[in-house]
């Protein structure tokens, strides 16, 4: 997403700190542009909770980091009941969304292979950077091959305005970046396809 020609993803860890994880919250849009810093898992359940952050896709990867910061609050000795207990945390803050659930169960899964804290804290890491640049790629590649479909489609209007109707939370804020129904438009837009009204 472009903010005064900055791009953004919807999630992302802070320049310059590590342990810092930072969102859109939007719960202000489109009025305000607020970007809020998580650091606890307290502050990404209520995140996730009382949505400030919406959407699938997002909701995953913020699971996958949810579950980074409770491997950095875990201490060696307890460390696996406590990242155990902070899923079930995490979870429970919308029970019916099946990528929260994925992505608690995905880094649970990774940090098993960990030998002590600090290699389960790095994995949990990286699994949350792969989880959210998986993501990015995924709706990427739902825009490459979109656009395909509206080029075709609008080579058979000839000219005219192709009109795409999509629903459900399919945009950009719903996904760490690109969106999924709505990325061939991006894609379209971005390539300066004039088909679209």
């Amino acid at each position: 997403m472009n903010v005064e020609g900055k791009h953004f993803r919807t999630i992302w860890i802070k320049d310059g700190d590590y342990k810092v994880v930072q969102i859109i919250d939007q719960r202000t849009l489109p009025h305000k542009f607020v970007i809020e810093n998580l650091k606890t898992v307290d502050e990404v359940a209520a995140a996730i909770k009382e949505m400030h952050v919406r959407g699938a896709g997002l909701i995953g990867a913020t699971a996958g980091f949810g579950m980074y910061i409770a491997a950095l609050e875990a201490s060696e000795e307890s460390f696996d009941d406590f990242v155990k207990k902070a899923g079930e945390k995490l979870k429970a803050t919308r029970p019916t969304a099946v990528n929260l659930a994925w992505g608690v169960e995905r880094q649970l899964k990774a940090m098993e292979k960990g030998k002590d804290r600090e290699e389960k804290v790095k994995i949990a890491f990286e699994e949350a950077k792969k989880i959210a640049d998986e993501d990015s790629d995924f709706c990427k590649r739902l825009g490459e091959h979109g656009l395909k479909i509206i080029e075709e489609l609008a080579e058979k209007k000839k000219g005219e305005t192709v009109n795409i109707l999509t629903h459900c939370n399919a945009g950009w804020l719903a996904f760490v970046d690109y969106g999924s129904a709505t990325a061939p438009i991006y894609a379209a837009f971005d390539k300066g396809n004039s088909c679209l009204g």
